[in-house]
């Protein structure tokens, strides 16, 4: 028995249904990954399409960015693959790197903390597909497979910038395509959220990260 069972079993249209229920919350707690502080209402406000005094453009650009990347993982009935990835990167980070949807072709680093550095290696196409191809063939639960790859594609920086955005949302239209509900880490565990990433940037170890995600951010409806 798989140790990530998935907490639910939807049809897609369902959990179509229920991701865009929570569009406003998702945008939301994404737009955390790069310093949006804004108000739910807010940011509601942005995705309806009018201003806001007091938030940034660069934060603005975030947030639509955001809402046109959920868009386009509800819409499209499009597999998961590195080519969705890129799109999906091409989409949140539009603003923000030089090269959206282009993978990272140099060395990058992610600051952890004091003085601390975590460096990636180099991004291997075919060792991504490989990664892939065993991962939805392998016999685990949805549920596994998306945190699996989300967690996959935040530590392996495949892109310039967007890194965890792309992968929250990749991860989601795993769990939307098969039913499985969201992952969305609520914004009150959102610190300890960021000491998760760091720990497990700097050791590797996805046992401990994924076992707080499934208790903290695997969402489903109350049926």
């Amino acid at each position: 028995m798989t140790k990530f069972p998935d907490k639910i079993v939807l049809n897609r249209a369902t959990n179509i249904r229920y991701a865009r229920q929570n569009f406003t919350n998702l945008v939301h707690t994404s737009a955390r990954f790069e310093g949006v502080n804004t108000t739910l209402s807010q940011t509601q406000t942005i995705i309806d399409g009018m201003a806001v005094s007091d938030v940034s453009l660069a934060d603005i650009n975030v947030i639509v960015d955001l809402k046109r990347a959920w868009q386009f993982v509800t819409e499209t009935a499009e597999p998961v693959t590195l080519a969705f990835a890129q799109k999906v990167n091409r989409i949140v980070a539009a603003h923000d790197s030089l090269a959206p949807g282009e993978f990272r072709t140099g060395r990058g680093a992610v600051t952890l903390g004091l003085d601390e550095q975590f460096i990636p290696e180099l991004v291997d196409e075919t060792k991504e597909n490989q990664f892939l191809h065993e991962l939805f063939n392998a016999d685990i639960s949805t549920t596994d497979k998306a945190l699996t790859l989300m967690f996959h594609l935040m530590r392996g920086q495949l892109f310039w910038d967007g890194n965890k955005r792309t992968a929250t949302l990749v991860a989601n239209k795993v769990m939307i395509d098969d039913g499985a509900g969201l992952i969305n880490v609520p914004l009150d565990h959102w610190e300890e959220y960021n000491n998760q990433i760091a720990s497990f940037y700097h050791t590797g170890e996805l046992g401990p990260i994924k076992a707080w995600a499934y208790d903290i951010a695997v969402q489903v409806p109350q049926i």
